[in-house]
């Protein structure tokens, strides 16, 4: 499920069409969806893009200036693509989003959380292995 950033419409994107290679696109206003990338999110938007997901969130809380950020953001990209609409996948940039980042407490960078409805259902902390995200998110999932 992706929801449309221009009119805000709910989108079910299965994931098989998407690992194809084809774009989805908004059923109601024909704009683009961005199915298969990490879309950034902010204090403002979080609400919206994350507690009302119709599918659970794995969210990159990240900065620019932190090495193993860029270390592991290729991981949450292939993520991303994989699991497109099974999973929504989000990047917080703690330096500009700080009362979110206070919200769940995040002390070190990066941190991946996996939430549903909003809640935190798990933490990995630091660079991890993609197979470990995964199996996290899996018993998520399942």
């Amino acid at each position: 499920m992706i929801v449309c950033s221009a009119c805000g419409a709910t989108n079910r994107v299965p994931g098989d069409k998407v690992a194809q290679g084809l774009a989805p696109v908004c059923g109601k206003c024909k704009t683009p969806l961005p199915a298969g990338t990490p879309q950034p999110v902010t204090d403002a938007s979080f609400v919206q893009d994350v507690e009302h997901s119709p599918v659970p969130v794995l969210l990159d809380a990240w900065a620019p200036w932190c090495g193993p950020c860029h270390m592991i953001a290729p991981i949450v990209d292939q993520l991303a693509a994989e699991l497109a609409g099974r999973v929504r996948v989000v990047k917080l940039n703690v330096d500009d989003n700080p009362r979110t980042a206070a919200r769940f407490d995040l002390r070190s960078i990066p941190t991946l959380l996996v939430l549903k409805s909003g809640r935190e259902v798990d933490r990995l902390v630091g660079v991890r292995p993609k197979q470990e995200i995964m199996g996290r998110l899996e018993k998520v999932i399942a």
